[in-house]
């Protein structure tokens, strides 16, 4: 049995478990499967065109070389364009000179700087707002992105990097009202928690989602009392989508379970325990996401009548391969009952 549990183990990956890609050995380039979508732009997405723009930055005239060309007398009438969208990243720095008045009798009246502006020299709001975007939403660490800046010229120091973070973080208080208000407005919320690391402590980030607008919540505590604390999951009446982890079943809401969970554990019970049945439901569950995707989001009824009855065949199939469990006990016997 322990050799059972060890290989079972090692033959965990991303295809039959929670176990994220990356820790995947020897991960092998998937084929793709019928009806996936193909390379490139898909149908109906919106693409980038490059376009050229009304009044460049710069403009460099380009005048015929006349030893180029037969002699003879020429007039100019026009020209032909062509732009290059290039980016220039440089350090740009603005003084402000406020002006000093002195009266008859020796008084002075200094102009008022504006609002923001509150010592000799500091960091403009560009500048930190680049360093928050590289930080947090490009995830680039501290020490290249001070290599970075000074590259260009500027010195700041990864302590300065943390502490845009932290006025940003002080500054998104409005918007963290906003989102969680958004969230409790949607139809379906999608939940999910991971475990990071912070300062060395094992903490769980808690999740909330729709289309546009996500909410994350680091806790100490993994489960319903984190979720308690994010303040959305016990006031939301809409749908959610989750792995069917017992803790959010606790909330009053309707409950949409994660079929890309159901695909990863099917897969395991194929590969490790021969469970025929489990690859005949993984394949409908892929089919039935083609048909519906194929027809719009919406199945006639009798497409729905098909795919039921095929569904209740598989779990037919499934409840002879696994029976329920027996849980007559045996004279003398105790404790729980073991589990296939």
């Amino acid at each position: 049995m322990v050799v059972t549990l060890l290989v079972n183990r090692l033959n965990l990956n991303s295809r039959n478990s929670s176990k994220p890609p990356s820790t995947d050995r020897n991960r092998e380039r998937q084929q793709k499967v019928k009806g996936e979508k193909k390379p490139g732009g898909q149908k109906g997405h919106n693409g980038t065109t490059l376009k050229k723009v009304d009044n460049p930055d710069e403009v460099i005239p380009l005048i015929v070389d006349k030893r180029t060309i037969p002699h003879g007398e020429y007039k100019e009438v026009g020209y032909e364009s062509r732009q290059i969208i290039d980016i220039n990243i440089r350090r740009h720095v603005t003084e402000y000179q406020a002006q000093i008045l002195e009266s008859e009798d020796g008084k002075r009246f200094t102009a008022m700087f504006p609002e923001n502006v509150t010592r000799p020299v500091q960091y403009g709001i560009k500048l930190k707002a680049n360093a928050v975007n590289l930080s947090q939403y490009q995830l680039i660490p501290y020490n290249r992105i001070e290599e970075d800046f000074q590259d260009k010229g500027i010195p700041v120091s990864a302590g300065s990097i943390c502490n845009f973070n932290k006025e940003a973080y002080d500054l998104l208080e409005l918007f963290e009202e906003i989102a969680k208000r958004k969230l409790l407005e949607s139809s379906v919320l999608h939940g999910d928690e991971t475990g990071i690391n912070s300062n060395g402590d094992q903490y769980w980030l808690h999740s909330l989602s729709n289309d546009l607008w996500t909410y994350f919540y680091p806790h100490k505590r993994r489960g319903s009392e984190a979720m308690d604390e994010m303040g959305i999951l016990p006031k939301y009446k809409g749908t959610l989508c989750h792995d069917h982890w017992k803790p959010y079943y606790k909330y009053e809401c309707l409950h949409s379970l994660c079929n890309a969970h159901h695909l990863r554990e099917l897969e395991r019970s194929w590969e490790q325990d021969g469970q025929s049945w489990a690859k005949q439901m993984k394949e409908l569950l892929k089919d039935m996401n083609i048909a519906v995707n194929d027809a719009g989001g919406i199945l006639s009824s009798d497409e729905i009548k098909k795919y039921k009855k095929e569904y209740r065949i598989i779990l037919k199939e499934g409840e002879k391969e696994i029976p329920p469990l027996d849980k007559t006990r045996k004279p003398g016997s105790h404790g729980r009952f073991k589990k296939t």
